[in-house]
Formats: C-alpha cells, structure tokens, sequence
C-alpha cells in the first residue's frame, strides 16, 4: 500500500500526474513526488477498478442505467448537429440565405458549446454535478423550441448559440463524472463505451433528419430535439446521483477555477493532448460541415443517401472505438494507438486533396465516401485516447479540465466550419484543405508536446508494472 498522502510512481497519470490543478504551474515541475490537496486520498493505480462515488444516492459502481445516461449526454452535440444536417440545403432556400450564412448555424452552435464549457465545468466543480447539468438542459431545450419558430436566419444563429451554450452542460458534466468514477486504462476503456453509446447518434440522426424531411420540413428536425430533450432531462433528474460529494468541491469562485486553469495550461503534455485532441476535431468538423454540401449538390446524392453514407462513416468510427477498447486499451500503449489514429486521419485528408483537386483525374462518389470512412473511422482511435490521456494528468478540478478539453475542441471547431464553405458548395477542396492542415497541425503538437521529452513508463506500462 503506497503512504496515505503521498502518490506513488505506479499511481501517477503519463508522465506526472498533477494533483492539485490548481498549483499545477509549480507541482509539472516535480510531478514524480508531488502532493495531493490536503485530505485527498490516494489515487488508484492505473487500470484499476472505478472509484465509487461515496455519500447519499452514490453509486457502488457505474450501473447501465448510469452509463447509458451518460453516453445520451455525450450524445447531445451529434444529435443537435447531425440530424439538423440533411435540412441545411432546405434551409438555405426556406430563410433565403446563402450556404456560408446558413453554416453559421453550426458554427454558432459549436461557439455556444465551447463558452458554455469554460463555465459550467468549473460550476460543476463548486456545486456539484447535477445541479448544474439539470439546469443546462432545462436551457437546451427551451432554446431549441425557439429554434423551430425561428422566422429568419439571424434569430436562428442566435437560438443556435444558445442551444449550444446550454448543451455544453452535458458534455463537460459527463467527462467530468467519468474522471470522478474511473482512473488509467479503466477511464480509457470507459470513454471507449461511452463512443459506442454516443456513436450511435450520428448513426440514426441523420437517417431520423432524412425521414423527418420525408413528411415536414426543417423545422420538424428541431421538434423531435425538443423531445429528445425532455426525455433526458427527465431521465437525469429521476436516475443520475451525485458523483462529487461536498468534501470535494472546491468553494474558491472564478479566481480558483482560472489558477486551476493556468495550471493545466501550464503542463505542457496535458496541452500537447488537448491541442491534438482539438484539432483532430476540427477535422471531424469539417467534414460534417461541408459534407452535406459535398454530397448532395457536388455528387447529385439525395438526401437519404447522404444520411445513409453519414451513418456508415459514424459506424466506422464506433466500430474503431470499441476496437480501441476492447482490443488495444491494456495491451499498446495509448500513446501509440493515438499516433496510429492521427497518422490515418492525415492520410485520409491527404487522399480526399489530391482527389478535390483533379490530380488523381475524374473520381466519383465512391472513392470520394471510402476516404471518408477511413478519415471518420481514425477518429475513434484518435480522440477517446486524447482525453484519456489528457485527463489522466488531473484528478482535483476534472471539471475545469473537462472544460477546457471541450473549449478547445468546439472552438477550433466553430473556426474550420465557414472556412470550408469559403470557396462556394460546389468544390470539395476548402474541406479538403481544412482537414488535412488541421491533421497535420494535431500531430505536430502531438510529437512536439507529448513524445520527444517523454521520461519514464508509458500508461499502459505502468498498469502492467502494478
């Protein structure tokens, strides 16, 4: 048993783990020997079994319900985003806007996304995890009625930047309960269940987005959101316990939540993973930006097919995520499955650019959808393992770690998606571009940050060590 007060080589993250976010700008220093806040307990070994939440209502271990609710949080962002997708043509024709104008839609709502995280994750950590969720979503689903009343593009901009500023809640609140149940390859594993759950999402929205146009219009796809909603705000509200008790929150205000903060960004691995992590999304975000654009008016496919070859991709994706789980978290290390997932998706892009630009001659659809399979599919190696591995690096504040992982990904994200409708809807090179710059900026900060000064085990070298 490791000294009580003191973590032991074996009980770190990668590469240091930073006890107290808060002084983590003078503990990255000494991360080997460092202190956790003052009676916290030890920290389980890497891999080990979930940490059970302690106090009234707590679970002795996450149940399917638990689990399952927390795959439908994590699901929020493809739901609002996917099945809104195959109606952005219909859109831009009933409000009488342009297509850059009408992707604005997704930009504010990624925007929303990303400030509401900087708040709530840290709110989450003062008072608790569901006060603050509950309140998010009873927000998200109010802004998304007004989203189907919208009169006019403008007004649904702005409900869309509200909708997502309230849908951050669930986001940041489901990582950061994951990091309060789970440590090492246990948390891995787990963010790789949660893919499989919250995969499933951009699997059927799109196939839901295309039926609903079948017998209304747009606005019909942010109805059948508002119901979603409910049903999981209900479902919170009656099955979610606490999973931060009051001896672990912390009551120091924006002042504390922004030293926690600097601290994280100060550890430069944690950056490295959360900076690759981000623009790993940019990429995702990109192609679900420009692709119904790219498909439907550039290769004639009609909205059904289009949602069809989405949830092929998203199946990809899910299909890569639980091979990550299953098969790799405990046996390679995370580090090297990541750099395999960024590697694909910088070839992915690679492909789609030559192929957008005419140097590989006329293509059709085909090859066009399997670059596209391959580029979604890395992407169920690449961003579970970035926040694992970025989040394995805190154990105080994980809300605040939660946030800023979730802030950064969105708001790169709000920036890749008017670049890839800067050039019009009838080429496919802007997302081309956007997606392989946005690859290859990912695996420099992955190599530049997290590799050449590694010292010491790897993640899953240290679980076997235990």
């Amino acid at each position: 048993m490791p000294e009580r007060g003191r973590i032991t080589r074996d009980q770190e993250g990668p590469r240091g783990h930073i006890p107290n976010a808060a002084a983590a700008d003078t503990t990255a220093a000494v991360a080997e020997a460092a202190e956790p806040a003052s009676g916290a307990a030890p920290r389980p070994q890497a891999g080990a079994a979930p940490r059970p939440a302690t106090g009234p209502g707590a679970p002795g271990r996450t149940g399917l319900l638990v689990t399952l609710v927390l795959g439908g949080l994590t699901a929020t962002p493809p739901l609002a985003m996917d099945m809104y997708l195959p109606s952005l043509p219909e859109v831009t024709g009933s409000l009488h806007a342009p297509a850059a104008t009408v992707q604005l839609t997704l930009t504010a709502c990624l925007a929303g996304m990303a400030l509401g995280q900087l708040v709530v994750g840290p709110m989450s950590d003062r008072w608790g995890r569901r006060r603050p969720l509950l309140a998010g979503l009873a927000v998200y689903v109010v802004a998304t009625v007004l989203c189907a009343l919208a009169p006019g593009i403008g007004l649904l901009v702005a409900f869309r930047l509200v909708q997502g500023l309230a849908g951050a809640a669930g986001i940041v609140i489901a990582r950061a309960i994951v990091r309060d149940l789970y440590d090492g390859v246990a948390m891995a594993r787990f963010f790789s269940t949660l893919m499989l759950i919250s995969g499933v999402a951009p699997v059927v929205a799109p196939l839901i987005g295309g039926q609903i146009l079948r017998v209304t219009d747009w606005r019909g796809v942010f109805v059948v959101l508002t119901a979603v909603g409910i049903a999981l705000t209900a479902v919170v509200w009656a099955k979610l316990p606490e999973t931060l008790q009051p001896a672990d929150r912390h009551g120091g205000g924006v002042g504390e939540a922004l030293r926690a903060m600097r601290g994280l960004l100060a550890d430069r691995v944690f950056a490295g993973y959360m900076l690759a992590g981000g623009f790993t999304f940019a990429a995702l975000f990109a192609y679900i930006s420009a692709s119904p654009f790219v498909i439907q008016d550039l290769y004639g496919a009609s909205p059904q097919t289009f949602s069809l070859l989405f949830g092929v991709n998203s199946v990809g994706l899910v299909i890569a995520g639980q091979i990550n789980g299953k098969l790799l978290v405990g046996r390679v290390a995370l580090e090297k499955v990541l750099a395999v997932g960024l590697a694909l998706v910088a070839l992915a892009a690679t492909a789609l650019l030559l192929m957008s630009t005419g140097l590989l001659g006329p293509v059709g659809l085909a090859p066009v959808a399997a670059a596209l399979f391959v580029l979604m599919s890395a992407m169920g190696l690449a961003l579970p393992n970035t926040q694992a591995l970025a989040l394995m690096r805190v154990r105080h504040a994980a809300g605040s770690a939660s946030a800023l992982l979730g802030t950064t990904s969105f708001l790169i994200g709000a920036v890749a998606s008017p670049l890839v409708g800067i050039a019009g809807e009838h080429t496919a090179v802007p997302m081309a571009v956007v997606q392989l710059a946005a690859a290859l900026v990912a695996v420099a900060c992955f190599v530049g940050l997290c590799r050449p000064r590694r010292t010491g085990p790897t993640s899953n070298e240290k679980a076997a060590e235990s």
